[in-house]
Order: structure tokens, then C-alpha cells, then sequence
């Protein structure tokens, strides 16, 4: 079913006692191991799991058993200087836990294991290129889009090339040409063409790019592209900044897309999250994915809204900013794809 998740607490600690504590000035990013913080909450009862409070990597959950136990933990350590911590002063209260499966779609990346190469994911279709780009390309490709105007929206800046995509129909109007991709992505596009893993004989006609700014701890919601807007190959190139894009499949086909909406579909309530698979991998700056195939058309992607992430019990920062240009080509006609359950294209 998932990692649990707790509501931030909203009365002081005396007040409602449950088995759940949220504990901050605790956390991988101030030097503390899980196992580190559960070995000291161990010794007042039964610690169930250590989960991320939020995005910051300074604030835990305490999961306990029993109500006893986290009473005892929160009475020996409010407040307190713990030694076995780094003699650090923790500030605890009680939390709540929200018991619904709806909730998976926000927890943080600490509790799937972060793959660093693609074949780790085994996802078919999925490939990751590291270094893609050399230093001195990622910082001159930076000042071109940073020369061009950006589209505000609620929490990111974007830009369009060559069509716009319409995030209000969540599909790109293919009689709105904006022209060809501009000239400072030409050798990405050159180098693409020898990407691995692609059948020499496969045709790369790129037309559409949407290029991405990501402030600190902004993400991107779970969502395939929709089948009927573009083709089977979409490239994604990182700069600036890294993070974990997670991927996910439903089994059973309980989860589909609205056959109304478009290439931005996204899960508004998960369900039957026994039948959720989930995969995560790290993407470096100046790295490059490819979804194709299975990888493309029948998992959602996403990216936690986290200024944080956990790889391998390393922290890894967001940093300042991510840019992010996704290149992808317009379909014209009906989606051909093997994976209906999940396609929006009338055929």
C-alpha cells in the first residue's frame, strides 16, 4: 500500500496523543541516518519506519507502534540536547497519519531505491545518457534560452519552439507552426540522432520544443504524454541542476487516461495502489533520457516537488534552478501504439 503519510501537527504537544511524532532539527540534511534516528527512538518502543516530514530534510516522522512509546520519546526529548544526535536540540510534537492511498502520489524518493543507470530501472524503452553535453555546451545553451523571452506560469517558466503547447486543451495546435527549433539546439539535435539504443534505421524528425525552468523544490506532477499529441520518442535533456524523476505503471489498467484530456494527463486520485509499480532514477546535469516504447506510452513520469533528494543515503540539493528541454515530434493521425489501456487516440 505505500509509505504512509502524516499531516503536519496543528496543536502543541501535549494535545492529542498518537503513535506518530514529528520530529524536527532531524534529518538526513543535518548529518542524520535513518538508522541513526531510529536507533535512539528504538529505545522507547517499537519504531514501525523514519519517514520524511516534508521537503527540507531537516524534519522527520516517528512512526511507533504503540501511543506509550512515542509519549516516552516525546517527554525524554522535547527540548532537549541528545547526544546520541550530535547533541542536537530536537523540537517534537504529536502527528497524524492520513490513511489513503491517494497520499502515495506526494511521498519523497527515500523509500524507492534511486537507480543511477538506466538498466538498473529495467523500464523497456528507457534509456539515460550521462554527460550528453560538455560543461562549456550546458552554460552556452543556459545564456540562448536565457536571451529569449519566458512564459510565466503558476510555479515554473517555460518556452515553445517550433509549436506551443496549449496546457488549457494540453495539446499542441498543429496549425500554429512557430517555425523551425532554433539554431542553438542544432547540434543536440545532430548528436540525437546517434542516440543508443535506437534501431539505425529509425527516422528522428523532431519538430516540438518545450523548454523548462524549475525554481528550488518545484517538480512536475505524474502524467504520460498524451498519445494522440506526440510520437513515440521523447527526449529530455537536463541542465543546471539535478533531480529524480520517478516513473510509474498501473497493472491492472486502474488507472486511464480521460479520453477529453491531453499530452499533460495526470492522476487526480490514485487507486488500488497494490497494482502501482514504481521505479526511480537519477538524472545528472547535462544528461539525456529517451522514453520509447513501453517506457513512453504506458508509465507516467514526474518529478517530486522536493528541494532535496535522497541517493544512495547521500543528499543531493536541487540547486538554483533546473532547465529542462524536452523534444518531441507532433503526431498527425490516429496513435498506433500496443498499449490501448492507456491511449486517448481514437483509432
Amino acid at each position: 500500500m505505500g509509505v504512509p503519510r502524516f499531516t503536519r501537527p496543528k496543536t502543541p504537544a501535549t494535545d492529542s496523543p498518537s503513535p506518530y511524532l514529528y520530529v524536527a532539527n532531524c534529518g538526513p540534511a543535518v548529518g542524520l541516518s535513518y538508522d541513526t534516528i531510529a536507533s535512539v527512538f528504538n529505545t522507547f518502543g517499537q519504531v514501525k519506519g523514519i519517514y520524511a516530514a516534508d521537503e527540507s530534510g531537516t524534519r522527520v516522522i516517528v512512526s511507533y507502534s504503540e501511543a506509550n512509546s512515542a509519549q516516552q520519546a516525546l517527554t525524554a526529548l522535547n527540548g532537549k540536547s541528545c547526544a546520541d544526535l550530535g547533541g542536537r536540540s530536537l523540537h517534537i510534537r504529536y502527528s497524524v497519519i492520513q490513511p489513503n492511498c491517494e497520499a502515495e502520489s506526494q511521498q519523497v524518493n527515500e523509500h524507492i531505491p534511486v537507480s543511477l543507470l538506466d538498466s538498473e530501472v529495467n523500464i523497456p524503452g528507457l534509456y539515460l545518457v550521462h554527460d550528453f553535453l560538455s560543461p562549456q555546451e550546458e552554460k552556452e545553451l543556459l545564456a540562448a534560452v536565457d536571451e529569449r523571452p519566458w512564459i510565466g506560469l503558476s510555479k515554473r517558466r517555460v518556452q515553445h519552439y517550433g509549436y506551443e503547447f496549449c496546457y488549457g486543451t494540453r495539446n499542441v495546435d498543429t496549425k500554429l507552426h512557430l517555425g523551425e527549433l532554433p539554431s542553438f539546439v542544432s547540434s543536440v539535435l545532430e548528436r540525437i540522432s546517434l542516440f543508443p539504443g535506437l534501431n539505425s534505421s529509425t527516422s528522428i524528425l523532431l519538430d516540438q520544443l518545450t523548454v523548462n525552468e524549475y525554481p528550488p523544490g518545484v517538480g512536475l506532477s505524474p502524467h504520460i504524454d498524451t498519445h494522440s499529441a506526440f510520437e513515440g520518442l521523447i527526449f529530455s535533456l537536463s541542465l543546471a541542476g539535478p533531480c529524480i524523476m520517478e516513473f510509474r505503471r498501473y497493472l491492472d489498467g486502474s488507472w486511464v487516461p480521460d479520453a477529453a484530456s491531453s499530452a499533460y494527463t495526470k492522476v487526480e486520485n490514485v487507486v488500488n495502489c497494490s497494482n502501482l509499480v514504481r521505479r526511480s532514477l537519477y538524472l545528472p546535469p547535462r544528461s539525456i533520457l529517451l522514453l520509447s516504447g513501453e517506457a513512453r506510452y504506458a508509465w507516467q513520469h514526474y518529478i517530486p516537488h522536493h528541494k532535496i533528494d535522497m541517493v544512495n543515503q547521500s543528499v543531493i540539493r536541487r540547486g538554483a534552478r533546473r532547465v529542462s528541454f524536452t523534444f518531441r515530434k507532433v503526431l498527425r493521425g490516429p496513435c498506433q501504439c500496443e498499449f490501448p489501456q492507456y491511449c486517448d487516440s481514437e483509432r
